[in-house]
C-alpha cells in the first residue's frame, strides 16, 4: 500500500521506497503494518540532525518542530526556491545545532545518507528533480502543515522520481553540506523488541 500510493500521490518509484518500508516495517510489533509512532524509533529511520524535528536524546523526535523548521524555511534568502546549495547548508546548520545540543548525537555515514537523500526527495517531490529546485512555499506547506500544496498550485511531478536521479541530487547536496562524520554507524534493530 505504501508503494502504490508514494507512487500515485508523489510519483516516487517503489524501488525508492521499497527499502524505507522494509525497514519501517522493524520497529512494528504488527509484521504487515507500522505507524509513524513506531519510526520514530532511534537509529532506524528516523536520525538526529532532521530538518522538522528534535533529536530523539533531547526532545520530541516525532511532532514538527517550527523552531528546528526555521532553519529551512529561512534558507536561501532573497529567492523564492530552495536549491541544492541551500539544502547542503541547511544540512551543515542542523548538524551543527545538533552537535552543540545533544552529547549523544549519531552522525554516521548512514544517517548522512538519509539526510542528503531526504534532502533530495522533498526538492524532488515538491519541485523540480532534474533542476534542484522547490518552490518555498510548497516545502513549507508540506512541513508545516504536513499536507500536498495542491491549492498553492502543486502538482504531482509529470516524471517518475527514481533512485537515480535522487542519487545524483543527494550526491550534491552533500557535497555543499560539508560533513564529516562523528562516529561509526550505528546497529539497526531487527524488531521492536531487539
Amino acid at each position: 500500500m505504501i508503494l502504490q500510493a508514494g507512487f500515485d500521490g508523489y510519483h516516487i518509484e517503489p524501488a525508492v521506497l521499497i527499502l524505507a518500508a522494509k525497514v519501517g516495517l522493524t520497529t512494528s510489533p504488527e509484521p504487515e503494518t507500522f505507524t509513524l509512532d513506531n519510526l520514530k524509533a532511534h537509529g532506524v529511520i528516523e536520525h538526529d540532525a532532521s530538518l522538522s524535528r528534535q533529536d530523539f536524546a533531547i526532545g520530541d523526535n516525532l511532532h514538527f518542530n517550527e523552531a528546528i523548521f526555521e532553519t529551512l524555511a529561512n534558507s536561501n534568502p532573497g529567492s523564492d526556491v530552495y536549491n541544492v546549495t541551500s539544502a547542503g547548508q541547511v544540512m551543515q546548520a542542523r548538524l551543527a545545532d545538533s552537535l552543540a545540543k545533544n552529547p549523544n548525537v549519531t552522525n554516521s555515514e548512514m544517517e548522512f545518507t538519509m539526510r542528503s537523500f531526504e534532502s533530495a526527495l522533498y526538492l524532488s517531490v515538491m519541485g523540480n528533480g532534474s533542476a534542484g529546485v522547490a518552490p518555498k512555499n510548497f516545502v513549507q506547506k508540506f512541513f508545516r502543515e504536513e499536507r500536498l500544496p495542491i491549492e498553492e498550485g502543486w502538482k504531482r511531478p509529470s516524471s517518475p522520481i527514481e533512485i537515480s536521479s535522487l542519487a545524483q541530487l543527494a550526491d550534491l547536496i552533500a557535497q555543499g553540506s560539508n560533513w564529516n562524520a562523528t562516529n561509526e554507524c550505528a546497529t539497526i534493530p531487527l524488531g521492536s523488541g531487539a
